[in-house]
């Protein structure tokens, strides 16, 4: 029996209606930008598996710190015990942080860290004696599955059936030059009500919402009427730290920092799961008490692993490097040039970049998860190019030790695609 075979037996896979669409294709081995099926064909990883492996998948150097951690210290609670991969991740990530930016909380995965966000910021004011229990969120933002985190989350594709459980979150437009004006206007209204307590956002890319980016200075305004308003700041950087926007966050484009940072995806370079929200000392400080009970109690069984701990560090490190620092430059020309070259194409709409982030709309009618979806990453596929698009949204975000060669022939692939569309 082959591995599809077997798979289609016991496995549910996400984002998938199987009973359209009941295979899956096995992949047996993955180096580097390079994936490869049971059959041996080879698969360029245009998108870095989900944003996680930017330094290449099974890094040797992050091989090496893991297979050490693994015969030092597996597995330990984090509730009264602490750990040196723990503390010297700790020291790294405040070297790179926004410098507000002073204490650091573990968990699982992105939407968790937006889970713990959240909470965080609910948390704060009750411990603060103020009542605030609604969220602002951008239209069309997508921060994670969880029920915290799919509230304010703006996707109705994900969120239809559990829109009755709902935290309180009210929604404003993501601002542009047009518009920006009215959303200011009606986030002044939302924060007079003083009930808001804080506003998460994906900055300057919404990632889920096919790429939509949106310019510095407008989110700029919006986060200086939050901070005067006491409206916490929740950056949810899960898909675009470390690296992707071209610095090492998204927030370093704009002047007012967050209050909160939500990290995941590239933190562990594609390794193991593991999330960290960040916040300022001050928000720690509401949580110090002679009483138990404003303490923060959210945990998680495999808070701060020891293993997934030295795999971020490693990944830290590749990052400060001068070699990756290149290479996001490089990626950065290169998909410029490719934009020069294509963006005038009568089958697309619109173009935009950002970093190692590039998106192009085609210019056709198409639901996110139609068929003709899945007949664009067929054919990609069948030409050794792994992109997900969405809708009719085409994006690349590879690993940053791809090659040139390998990015050309993703930007092939696609120029191949647009002549068949």
């Amino acid at each position: 029996m082959s591995l599809q075979e077997r798979d289609k037996k016991h496995i549910w896979h996400p984002l998938t209606q199987h009973k359209i669409h009941p295979d899956a294709l096995p992949i047996v081995k993955a180096k580097g930008a390079v994936l490869y099926d049971e059959q041996g064909k080879e698969y360029i990883d245009g998108i870095a598996s989900w944003y996680t492996a930017m330094y290449g998948h099974c890094n040797n150097y992050i091989l090496s710190k893991v297979t050490a951690q693994m015969q030092q210290l597996d597995q330990i609670v984090f509730a009264g015990f602490t750990h040196e991969p723990a503390i010297q991740l700790s020291e790294a990530l405040m070297a790179i942080l926004p410098k507000n930016q002073q204490k650091i909380f573990f968990s699982d995965n992105g939407s968790t860290a937006n889970e713990v966000a959240i909470k965080m910021a609910l948390q704060y004011h009750y411990n603060n004696n103020e009542k605030r229990t609604t969220i602002i969120a951008f239209e069309n933002g997508f921060h994670g599955d969880t029920f915290g985190a799919m509230s304010a989350s703006g996707l109705s594709v994900y969120n239809g059936p559990f829109t009755d459980f709902f935290i309180d979150v009210v929604r404003i437009p993501t601002p542009n030059a047009s518009n920006i004006d009215d959303v200011l206007g009606a986030l002044k209204k939302h924060v007079a009500t003083k009930k808001i307590a804080a506003f998460i956002y994906e900055p300057l890319v919404q990632g889920a919402n096919a790429m939509h980016m949106f310019e510095a200075a407008h989110l700029n305004e919006i986060l200086k009427i939050c901070k005067a308003n006491q409206v916490l700041c929740i950056a949810d950087e899960v898909m675009t730290g470390f690296g992707k926007t071209g610095k090492k966050f998204a927030s370093e484009y704009i002047e007012e920092q967050p209050d909160i940072i939500s990290l995941s995806k590239a933190l562990t370079a594609g390794f193991v799961p593991m999330a960290i929200t960040t916040c300022t000392q001050k928000i720690y400080n509401a949580f110090l008490d002679d009483s138990v009970g404003k303490a923060f109690f959210h945990a998680h069984t495999y808070t701060a692993n020891p293993i997934a701990c030295s795999v971020a560090l490693a990944a830290i490190e590749l990052l400060n490097s001068e070699e990756i620092q290149r290479n996001i430059e490089r990626i950065t020309a290169q998909h410029q040039e490719f934009n020069k070259r294509i963006k005038t194409h009568s089958k697309i709409k619109a173009t935009r970049q950002l970093g190692v982030i590039y998106a192009l709309d085609l210019n056709i009618d198409m639901d996110r998860y139609g068929n003709k979806r899945y007949k664009i990453f067929n054919t990609l596929m069948s030409h050794g190019v792994c992109l997900r698009p969405l809708g009719k949204t085409i994006y690349i975000l590879p690993p940053y030790v791809i090659t040139n060669k390998q990015l050309e022939k993703v930007y092939s692939a696609i120029e191949k695609l647009l002549e068949i569309v």
